[in-house]
């Protein structure tokens, strides 16, 4: 018996803008559920009499997806917290927060450049380009196929071939001198300072994030990859953040953390502190993860004299003789 096919539902949530932009929303919806999207739209969904922020949080929460169609207007009402659009941005960034699920905000660009339209929480997501006719109906088949569940997937992984390896000549290894520029080699990480040398230039030619850079932070260390990952996966959800806020920027490379797409100016206005609360957390997730490793070393350690001592114990009392 084959399985029933469940429906994805979602939800648009946009701003107001003009009547035009009322209109193409609205088709865009018609033409979402001709194409199989159990999609609520507020001009459909709301009635005089009913309860906005009630309506808002149900349409968010409860949704499959949520299409955000971006635009200045949009970004400027969500940055600033103001009105309808503004409630819903607290209603989905604390969603993200606490349930990570990325994917079910699909941010949608409808006009102008994507950092003039989208909001700062938004920042580094990808999106689709629905303001250009002539890549419209394509990038529209990709909003579909991923509200669908039918996006490509990679082919299944195969068998290594066999290979007739040479033979090498064993060489000794050699021992690497430390590192004279490294600190400290236990304890929490710290940042030393900005690599100002290292900061990227602006492109500033007109195109989208044109105006953005990497900003590289010297560590006093180069950390572990199970740090680095830490890292990463802490700055898109940190303990703390700002409205302006930028996850999917930071990486790791070497000793370094970079944040690849910002300025100066954000590093100092917003970036700063939630970076050191970012830190603070890795360090203790670290520190926790070394933790275990050593208690479960311990274990280890005794469960092997423990056998030892019994094994030495039988053996010395069986006689042979």
């Amino acid at each position: 018996m084959m399985s029933e096919i469940k429906t994805p539902r979602a939800f648009i949530s946009y701003s107001w803008d003009n009547d035009e932009h009322r209109d193409w929303v609205r088709n865009l919806a018609t033409r979402m559920r001709q194409d199989g999207v159990d999609l609520l739209l507020d001009q459909w969904g709301l009635a005089p009499g009913d309860q906005l922020p009630e309506f808002m949080e149900h349409s968010v929460r409860d949704h499959d997806f949520v299409l955000i169609i971006c635009t200045p207007r949009y970004k400027q009402k969500s940055d600033a917290r103001v009105g309808g659009v503004g409630y819903e941005g607290h209603i989905m960034t604390a969603e993200l927060m606490t349930a990570r699920n990325d994917r079910k905000f699909i941010p949608i660009l409808r006009h102008a450049v994507w950092e003039d339209a989208a909001p700062s929480w938004l920042a580094g997501k990808y999106y689709i380009d629905l303001s250009e006719s002539n890549r419209f109906e394509t990038n529209y088949q990709d909003l579909l196929t991923t509200v669908h569940g039918q996006r490509s997937q990679a082919p299944p992984v195969g068998k290594p071939p066999k290979i007739n390896k040479p033979n090498l000549s064993v060489k000794r290894a050699t021992t690497r001198p430390p590192d004279q520029n490294q600190v400290d080699s236990s304890g929490p990480i710290k940042i030393k300072g900005i690599l100002t040398h290292a900061i990227t230039k602006p492109r500033m030619d007109g195109t989208r994030g044109s105006g953005l850079y990497a900003i590289p932070f010297q560590l006093s260390r180069r950390p572990s990859a199970d740090w680095a990952a830490w890292l990463v996966e802490t700055w898109n959800h940190p303990p703390q953040w700002t409205t302006m806020h930028r996850p999917g920027i930071a990486l790791v490379e070497g000793d370094r953390i970079i944040l690849d797409g910002t300025t100066i100016e954000e590093v100092e206005k917003y970036h700063h502190e939630t970076l050191l609360a970012v830190l603070d957390r890795v360090n203790q997730l670290a520190a926790e993860h070394e933790e275990r490793q050593r208690r479960a070393a311990e274990v280890a350690l005794q469960r092997k004299q423990q056998h030892e001592a019994i094994v030495s114990d039988v053996a010395k009392r069986m006689k042979f003789d």
